[in-house]
């Protein structure tokens, strides 16, 4: 009775989530396949709505989004790999200023204890956060609404950039529409062993991120020595979208929705925050660089790996130069943040 129950739930968010990325599209809101479900299924369960997030779905999307992502990979990435070094130069300084001022805001603004605001406040991995700042006795409900509400803040504060700023309004993945039989049945079969093999292997080698990471390393050699050439099919992209989407809204489950509303209104200061250093670092490396701002603002967005990486798919922004950078982000701050929780209490 309670598995019937919790299919049911989740068959009540995914509905949700695809009736409002159908009014997100029918409107013309920019990403509307993510940020549709995502935005219907946080209001149901602001108002109480039993919904669940598609949670047994999530593992079998992530790899798929690592072979669409190692789609975009060509050889003259390689000849760019120059132009990166000052993007990853800059990274750790960046994340000391946006944790920083992200720790103020929780700390200050928010009235939380140190060792909450200072996890909440790490522009890393949710989970791995959440475990690490639960071990080390933060309050681990709001370490995780912090997380889930910077996740959802950054991609609807990004995607609004985009489409309003930019003028980039993109539904599916920025290449124009791939039906289903743009691929055969051997390309099928060769991308299918990449996800499967690129977890198995990912995993074995530790890999950060193995389950986005290794298919995406073997999606881009396949790519790259031409054994697949067609683009990812649009549906299966837009499906990917839906279900982050919905997972993302349906982490508020369980919490009051004057709880929402607070942890979102402190959230929202913290985000703009470092958005707005983001912005800071990225226009300085565009400069430099000669790269657009989009790209570089991109790398340096604080949302979550594979959320990010699904964005700049769906953008059609350069895939590997984001998607690497925000690997490295996510692995320093699961490095570094046991050893700098020790020092930064010590000066607290």
């Amino acid at each position: 009775m309670r598995q019937l129950r919790r299919h049911q739930d989740t068959g009540l968010a995914l509905t949700i989530g695809v009736l409002a990325g159908l009014l997100g599209y029918w409107l013309g809101m920019p990403l509307p396949w993510m940020l549709g479900p995502m935005i219907g299924t946080t209001v149901a369960a602001m108002v109480g709505l039993p919904v669940r997030g598609p949670d047994k779905l999530r593992p079998i999307v992530i790899p798929v989004i690592g072979v669409l992502l190692g789609s975009g990979i060509t050889a003259d990435l390689f000849g760019q790999l120059g132009s990166w070094a000052l993007t990853l130069i800059l990274l750790p300084l960046f994340l000391c200023a946006a944790a920083g001022l992200s720790y103020v805001v929780y700390r200050r603004l928010g009235g939380y204890d140190p060792v909450t605001a200072f996890y909440a406040a790490m522009p890393g991995g949710l989970n791995e956060m959440l475990i690490l700042g639960t071990a080390a006795g933060g309050d681990e409900k709001k370490i995780a609404l912090a997380h889930a509400a910077r996740v959802l803040l950054v991609i609807f504060l990004v995607v609004l950039y985009f489409g309003i700023v930019l003028g980039v309004r993109s539904g599916a993945g920025g290449r124009g529409f791939v039906p289903l039989n743009a691929l055969s049945l051997a390309d099928y079969l060769i991308l299918g062993a990449c996800a499967a093999l690129g977890v198995i292997g990912g995993r074995k080698l530790n890999l950060p991120a193995a389950p986005v990471f290794g298919p995406m390393i073997l999606s881009g050699i396949v790519h790259i020595a031409g054994w697949v050439e067609v683009a990812p099919p649009s549906v299966i992209i837009i499906t990917a979208q839906i279900v982050i989407g919905t997972v993302i809204g349906a982490r508020f489950v369980g919490a009051s929705a004057r709880e929402i509303i607070r942890d979102l209104g402190i959230a929202v200061v913290a985000t703009v925050g470092m958005l707005a250093v983001a912005v800071a670092f990225a226009e300085g490396i565009a400069r430099v660089m000669g790269m657009p701002l989009s790209q570089a603002f991109l790398a340096y967005s604080p949302g979550g790996l594979t959320e990010m990486s699904l964005l700049t798919l769906t953008l059609g922004q350069d895939i590997a130069y984001v998607s690497v950078t925000h690997i490295i982000r996510i692995t320093l701050i699961i490095a570094i943040a046991p050893t700098a929780f020790r020092w930064f209490m010590r000066r607290d």
